[in-house]
C-alpha cells in the first residue's frame, strides 16, 4: 500500500516504497516467528487447561457406575 506521493517522486520516491517493503517483510516476520506460534501455544494451552478443570468437576470421561 503506497501513496500517491511514493509514486511520483522520481529519484527519491524509491526510499518511501523500499522502506515500506522493509516495514512489511519485518511484519511478516513479527507475525510468522512471534505472534502466531504463542498465540497456537496459548490457545492449545488454554484447551488443555478447560479439558482439565472439565474433568476435575465432573469426573473422568468413561462408561457411568
Amino acid at each position: 500500500m503506497t501513496t500517491e506521493t511514493a509514486k511520483t517522486g522520481g529519484p527519491a520516491g524509491a526510499a518511501p516504497e523500499k522502506a515500506t517493503k522493509r516495514a512489511e517483510i519485518v511484519a511478516f516476520l513479527m507475525l510468522a516467528v512471534l505472534i502466531w506460534p504463542i498465540l497456537a501455544v496459548g490457545i492449545v494451552g488454554g484447551y488443555g487447561f478447560l479439558i482439565w478443570m472439565s474433568q476435575i468437576v465432573f469426573g473422568p470421561p468413561g462408561p457411568p457406575h
